[in-house]
């Protein structure tokens, strides 16, 4: 997948996330409703963070430094667990 297709991806899904925490909110679901959605929620950021990791290394991994690729931590490391 192109880098400009994972960003829309990553936003489509965060906006997917956004969407059912504001349903979350309202009350207005069933039980049965907010379960799924909370299931969804949870599926939905697994898959952001997973997609920010990949992008953290290979941030990482392209940092130069004095015309050299050397492997560096990005700043602001997610540690998750």
């Amino acid at each position: 997948m192109a880098p400009a297709e994972q960003a829309k991806d990553f936003a489509g899904k965060m906006a997917e996330l956004e969407t059912l925490v504001n349903q979350l909110e309202t009350g207005d679901l069933s039980l049965e409703e907010s379960l799924q959605a909370f299931e969804t929620g949870v599926q939905l950021i697994r898959e952001c963070q997973n997609r920010l990791q990949h992008a953290e290394q290979k941030v990482s991994q392209l940092l130069e430094q004095d015309g050299q690729l050397t492997e560096q931590p990005a700043a602001g490391h997610l540690h998750t667990e």
